[in-house]
């Protein structure tokens, strides 16, 4: 699957972005997506992840109750809401894709994702 990741842009603190991760294929609702960041000088972290298919949304701590992640799998697309914004969470933002519907930890790894998109810039001015 090929991942196209848009939506990232220059705001101010406590404003919002909405992300989008277009994906290819037929079998979108096969894969668990999960949101990533990268902060400059720092290791890429986990942000967000949702499940293929039913319930189930997990992430960081430091975006719970900020960013919402949910998806559309009729148009293949999954999208990363993201409210209240903060100087900190400037950073270059992926989306991954995981094959099935593993178990929660899992989600939280990255290596355990099997595609990624190409990133999209978040910048958040103070």
């Amino acid at each position: 699957v090929q991942l196209q990741a848009s939506g990232g842009g220059l705001v101010q603190a406590g404003g919002s972005l909405r992300l989008s991760c277009a994906a290819s294929g037929r079998t979108f609702s096969r894969y668990s997506m999960g949101w990533f960041r990268q902060a400059p000088g720092k290791e890429r972290e986990f942000v967000a992840a949702i499940r293929g298919n039913g319930p189930g949304t997990y992430y960081s701590n430091s975006v719970k109750g900020r960013f919402t992640a949910s998806r559309d799998n009729a148009k293949n697309t999954v999208y990363l809401q993201m409210n209240s914004l903060k100087p900190e969470d400037t950073a270059v933002y992926y989306c991954a894709a995981q094959t099935g519907n593993p178990i929660v930890g899992l989600l939280y790894l990255e290596d355990k994702y099997n595609y990624w998109g190409q990133g999209t810039l978040v910048t958040v001015s103070s």
